[in-house]
């Protein structure tokens, strides 16, 4: 299982966050760290996770799906997060 850093950019407004949103916690294991930042966990290829965000987007706006080596730096989460990226990012370098 891979995990992904997916981040974007809406730019017209009254976009479909919603429609972002319900696809991203469909994955099971997220993190909704920032507001158009998340993480997740899915056995699928980042170009599949991008094909299935796709359909949420407008022609001006700009999605990444990357996947994370388990190195990562952070700060002002709560501990509850903390913990969270940690364990996943770990499992990540495994």
């Amino acid at each position: 299982m891979s995990t992904y850093v997916v981040t974007y950019d809406l730019h017209t407004p009254g976009q479909k966050y919603e429609c972002l949103s319900k696809k991203l916690e469909a994955y099971g294991t997220y993190y909704h760290i920032q507001g158009s930042v998340w993480i997740i966990k899915t056995n699928k290829s980042a170009a599949a996770v991008r094909d299935e965000l796709v359909g949420c987007l407008d022609g001006n706006d700009k999605l990444i799906v990357a996947r994370l080596s388990g190195e990562a730096a952070w700060y002002g989460y709560p501990t509850n997060g903390s913990e969270w990226l940690k364990d996943v990012l770990e499992r990540a370098a495994a």
